[in-house]
């Protein structure tokens, strides 16, 4: 992060940053949607959490309108039409999963890749941001770990009888978020958001998860490695 606060002062009002910035704003108001919609259907499939998932969900819709707000300051359409494309396998995912009524990979889809990946953005985007949009930004990130728990606590307390669906949701899953990553590259680079910085945020903070929830490193090295097979 030093690096990046090091680099040359930003333009947050050229053509160039405002182009990438309407789909890197897309996204992160696509994700908060996604989000409290996962969240909603979540409420649903584990009824005793139900107050909670609906807290959660109800956050995510504030965190969309944040950053609504940061793309208004910087007089920014975002493309949601790109956003959307960009959620796609992974809300396909979670949607035949919930119809399915596997929970265990709702909460990995959600609770921990959705969440580890705005985590890792958001860290690497806050030295960076206009000043406005920092602010907001970083009022969500501790809203985010929050979430990030919720899924850590569920998951722990059923490790035993989730193991073998979390190793396949995460086989299925964990190679879609790096098609992601590869596919906003060049756009978070022109916001001076480099993608190493990304994929090791994401790495540290997914790896953290599944320790929590019960994994041992040697588990979480084989996990991870679907991941940088798709990279």
């Amino acid at each position: 992060m030093q690096q990046l606060a090091e680099q040359p002062e930003i333009d947050f009002h050229s053509e160039t940053y405002k182009d990438a910035y309407s789909r890197i704003n897309a996204i992160v108001i696509e994700g908060e949607q996604e989000a409290h919609e996962n969240y909603l259907k979540l409420a649903e499939l584990l009824s005793e959490h139900k107050e909670e998932l609906i807290r959660l969900a109800k956050m995510e819709s504030r965190h969309k309108k944040g950053f609504e707000a940061c793309g208004r300051n910087l007089q920014v359409t975002p493309d949601m039409e790109f956003a959307k494309q960009f959620f796609a396998k992974l809300h396909h995912n979670f949607q035949v999963a919930a119809q399915e009524g596997k929970i265990v990979t709702c909460l990995l889809i959600q609770s921990l890749i959705i969440e580890c990946f705005a985590i890792a953005a958001y860290n690497i985007y806050i030295p960076v941001a206009d000043d406005f949009a920092r602010k907001i930004t970083e009022g969500v990130v501790k809203d985010e770990y929050s979430h990030l728990n919720f899924g850590e606590v569920w998951l722990k307390e059923h490790f035993e009888e989730s193991k073998a669906e979390l190793e396949e949701a995460n086989r299925q899953n964990l190679p879609i978020v790096w098609q992601m990553l590869n596919q906003v590259a060049d756009d978070a680079e022109v916001l001076a958001m480099e993608k190493e910085a990304l994929v090791e945020d994401f790495m540290i903070q997914y790896g953290e998860a599944l320790s929590n929830i019960g994994f041992n490193t040697r588990d979480i090295m084989r996990l991870s490695a679907y991941g940088l097979r798709a990279a």
